[in-house]
This record gives C-alpha cells, sequence and structure tokens, in this order.
C-alpha cells in the first residue's frame, strides 16, 4: 500500500474519483494501484511526480510500506 501517496492526496482534498480521472482511469483501478493490488505504469509515476504532486519526493510518494 502507498500510504505516503494516499495521505497526501487526502491532505490535499484529492478525492479518489478525481485523482482516477487524472490519471485516466476508474475509481475502482486508482483505489487498486494505492492499495498495491495494480501497479502504476511509468507514464502514471511521472504524470503523478511531475504535475500532480511536483512539491513531494517520488521515493516519499512511492514508499511501499507493505514490502
Amino acid at each position: 500500500m502507498y500510504s505516503n501517496l494516499k495521505n497526501v492526496l487526502y491532505a490535499k482534498n484529492i478525492e479518489m474519483k478525481q485523482f482516477a480521472d487524472f490519471l485516466g482511469v476508474n475509481r475502482k483501478t486508482a483505489w487498486n494501484k494505492i492499495q498495491g493490488v495494480t501497479d502504476f505504469t511509468y507514464p502514471e509515476f511521472k504524470k503523478i511526480c511531475n504535475l500532480l504532486l511536483p512539491e513531494y519526493n517520488a521515493d516519499y510518494l512511492f514508499d511501499d510500506q507493505s514490502a
């Protein structure tokens, strides 16, 4: 699970539907990606890091704490 990413989205008041729309996927798929069920694609990773949350370190956002 990407808890840091989830917490940052929550702190910035970005709802799962908005996040899913940003990625171009449905809400369930976005949720599965944050939960670690489905992998983020590299283009999704880049889009999140460069456009949505550039003020955060990628290593912090994508620290998989379940590993």
